[in-house]
């Protein structure tokens, strides 16, 4: 009885194993292929029957497969796995060329459409709530099955470093180099625990439950937010890449019992087999519910990187169960390196011996498991109260309890070595300043620099450089000051101001400012508030042709706050004297004011996610659509000369359809009372005087006007631009495409007479059509050709056409 009792304790952690079951096959001609060693860490878990069929079980979360004649494959461990072989006879290789079509199988294609058609409903979205855990590990590192071979060369390296006869005494604290990590540790681990509550009626709610990065002591709320795939289409299967693959239909199998066509796919380009490789990689499609099931996507050059995502399903919808990827970075040469080979006095011939020439690939490597998912669940208001995304621990000590696998030795060693070097080489520092370029900001210490003042151009200033700084969290969360000068090479004016925030709450945005300042803006401008980094950068050359100018000086009261995540309001007042910088009269009355004013804006964007961080509220992905509204109501109180009431909106959406990639801009704006011409609305005109118009692209500018030449006290405008579903490569690694742009304006003016200086109103439907190739000739530049239609046109060509470049990662 006792012997029994031991067979069977000793099987127990075998039965605890799952059960898979591999399919190896020739590629091309689908042959089973018999007796193919199966291995787990170059141990043999079996080999193949004749049907090319092995069942076993294992710990590995990857397996290689070989066999005799053939290339050696590696898969992720799944229930159910299927693998190609090629052969290594190079006489195949024509065989697999004229196999190759340029041709996607419609019956592949069939299916794919059905997937895309139903995969809103097979979503876990489409749920009335959910919750469920994730834990993922992402590291840089050599692959392990070269590291013995990495540290011989790297013992032989050392001992050939020492045979030189150094001109200085190297200081003991020498530092250590990438090489040395690597013999004992990898060169970076992140580890990350997170929960995903989901509710129809109070929306998407991320919790961080723990997260820790080698190196950094401080928590990098902007990484933190980072996410994986697990809720977007993934691209091999994305309707506006058909043109970028060729699908075919390669067999059906049955998978825990549910029957999934298997659809094998590869590049365009992808014209012939490379290291005897015919396709890119496979996608399972479940039969009954067309939900993907499984992924296999691999680099033209196999070793060049592999991505491996599984979908369970799970209350009737697809949730993603794991993802693994693989991704080739740099290679390592093990040689010395040339500023040490010129220290060596030495000459001899044994000292060349011993070079070690051997190259190492470095590789990001992503492991994420999904787990303790819940439907339906307990809606509770408290549960998604703030912003998408809650931090609830950062340091590390609650990873144990979500990792299904012990940290390795190497991976434990890591957080030893590489935490060592970042108190050294103040990692966090530098990650704070990778971070605060993604705001527009470059950190020092204490201090935060706003990049988008440093430099910029007008017609009137010509090259404005300036310089501000604010005190950020480090100096005190609470309260920080800021300041900022500038100077226009062309006016010879100093701009300065000044200015102080007092934060009332580190949970969400809640910040009281008062501000002084003494600068130029352009006349009848729109309102830039709650506009981000990347919008207000890709409007900053809106004056670039118009010297229409005001100067303002004065001082703000104002308080900012987040009424919720989709939710943002500004309340302001301010006292400020105007004066034009340009030959101007309103009313006989001159051309300098006093305005005193209140202010309120909002933004809504419901879709966007957003986290508190200690620098402030980051936007973690943006979402259409988005809403923004501003009124101002001018007083004639406190020596204010009018009074009057500005409103203005932006509305911005962006969506996908079967057409393509349709974006829509509407704004508008309106002005009632009486007020100077700065607080009417200039058209947005960004031509010069020249016949050739070249211009850079503008958020709501128009390429073919000529700048300040029109003014509105009342206007509404659109612009609408359409990708068109086919991508295309022309040179270089960037796919290409194409849009369609559409522009217009249409507005009034109630009397013009009042303002004396040289403009028209706009009073008839002003138009432009446009054509953009993104990625022009595969660089990060798109390229637009406008030509105005419509009331305004002209009989002379060069008055109605215009090119425009734009910086592609400004995006729509």
């Amino acid at each position: 009885m006792k012997n029994y009792l031991l067979i069977i304790l000793c099987l127990l952690p075998a039965l605890h194993l799952a059960q898979s079951k591999i399919m190896v096959s020739e590629t091309g001609t689908e042959v089973p292929v018999r007796r193919a060693a199966v291995l787990c860490n170059d141990q043999i878990l079996g080999y193949t029957d004749a049907k090319g069929e092995l069942t076993f079980r294992t710990k590995c979360r990857q397996i290689d497969i070989k066999a005799s004649g053939y290339d050696r494959e590696n898969a992720v461990v799944d229930k159910v796995i299927q693998v190609g072989l090629s052969k290594t006879d190079p006489n195949t290789k024509s065989i697999e060329e004229v196999i190759i079509t340029d041709k996607s199988d419609p019956r592949a294609l069939a299916i794919l459409k059905l997937v895309n058609d139903r995969y809103a409903d097979n979503m876990p979205s489409s749920l009335d709530s959910y919750r469920y855990k994730s834990y993922e590990k992402i590291s840089v590192d050599i692959d392990e099955d070269s590291l013995q071979y990495y540290n011989q060369s790297l013992s032989s390296m050392m001992k050939m470093m020492d045979r030189f006869s150094m001109t200085k005494k190297q200081p003991e604290d020498t530092a250590v180099t990438v090489k040395e990590v690597f013999a004992n540790s990898k060169l970076f681990l992140w580890e990350r625990a997170q929960e995903f509550l989901y509710s129809k009626k109070y929306g998407e709610k991320i919790n961080v439950l723990d997260n820790r990065v080698a190196g950094l002591n401080e928590p990098l709320y902007e990484l933190m937010a980072v996410q994986s795939n697990r809720n977007r289409i993934p691209k091999e299967i994305r309707e506006e890449n058909r043109n970028l693959y060729r699908y075919f239909l390669t067999d059906s199998i049955d998978i825990e019992g549910r029957k999934n066509y298997v659809i094998s796919f590869r590049e365009v380009t992808y014209r012939q087999a490379v290291q005897r490789r015919k396709f890119n990689g496979y996608l399972y499609v479940d039969a009954a519910t067309y939900g993907l099931k499984k992924i296999e996507s691999n680099s033209k050059i196999k070793s060049d990187g592999t991505i491996t995502s599984i979908w369970q399903l799970i209350y009737g919808k697809w949730f993603l169960q794991s993802e693994n990827l693989k991704m080739k970075l740099t290679n390592m040469n093990m040689e010395p390196e040339s500023k040490d080979k010129s220290k060596a006095k030495v000459s001899d011939r044994s000292a060349a011996q011993d070079k070690t020439p051997d190259n190492f690939r470095t590789y990001a490597f992503v492991t994420s498991a999904y787990f303790d998912h819940e439907s339906p669940t307990d809606d509770k208001a408290s549960d998604f109260r703030g912003y998408t995304f809650s931090v609830k621990n950062s340091d590390g000590s609650l990873l144990q309890q979500y990792r299904k696998e012990p940290l390795s030795s190497r991976e434990q060693n890591t957080y030893e070595v590489i935490d060592s070097l970042g108190q050294k080489y103040n990692i966090d520092r530098r990650a704070g300043q990778l971070a605060g370029l993604a705001r527009g900001k470059f950190r020092y210490r204490q201090v935060d620099f706003d990049l988008g003042k440093l430099i910029g151009y007008n017609l009137y200033e010509g090259i404005r450089l300036g310089i501000a700084a604010k005190l950020n969290e480090k100096f005190n969360p609470y309260i920080s000051p800021d300041a900022y000068i500038a100077y226009g090479f062309k006016d010879r004016g100093i701009k300065y101001g000044a200015g102080i925030d007092f934060t009332t709450s580190l949970e969400r945005t809640s910040v009281i400012r008062a501000e002084y300042y003494n600068d130029v803006m352009a006349a009848g401008r729109f309102s830039e508030n709650f506009w981000d980094f990347r919008m207000k950068l890709n409007n900053s050359g809106i004056a670039i042709n118009n010297d229409r100018f005001y100067l303002f000086e004065g001082a703000k009261l104002s308080y900012d706050y987040d009424v919720s995540n989709s939710v943002s309001m500004k309340l302001a007042v301010r006292r400020q004297s105007e004066e034009s910088a340009f030959p101007y009269s309103y009313k006989g009355l001159g051309n300098e004011f006093e305005n005193t004013s209140a202010l309120l804006s909002l933004k809504f964007s419901p879709f966007s996610k957003n986290i508190m961080t200690p620098q402030g509220k980051f936007t973690t992905e943006k979402k259409y659509p988005e809403l923004f509204l501003n009124y101002e109501q001018a007083f004639e109180a406190l020596g204010g000369d009018f009074s009057f009431g500005k409103l203005d909106m932006l509305f911005n959406h962006n969506f996908k359809n079967r057409l393509g990639v349709t974006g829509i801009r509407i704004y508008g704006g309106i002005m009632l009372g009486d007020a100077p011409i700065w607080h009417h609305y200039t058209m947005n005109g960004l031509a010069g005087s020249s016949n050739f118009k070249f211009n850079l692209t503008s958020y709501l500018g128009f390429s073919t006007m000529k700048g300040g030449q029109y003014f509105n006290d009342k206007f509404i405008g659109q612009y609408f631009t359409h990708r068109i579903p086919w991508y295309f490569k022309s040179i270089g690694q960037n796919s290409s495409s194409f849009d369609v742009i559409h522009r217009s304006v249409i507005g009034n003016m109630k009397d013009p007479e009042f303002h004396q200086f040289e403009f028209k109103k706009l009073d008839h439907l002003y138009q432009e059509v446009g054509l953009e190739w993104n990625n022009f000739l595969s660089s990060y530049f798109n390229l637009g050709l406008f030509y105005r239609v419509g009331y305004y046109n002209t009989p002379k060509f060069s008055d109605n056409f215009a090119v425009q470049l734009k910086f592609k990662l400004l995006g729509f």
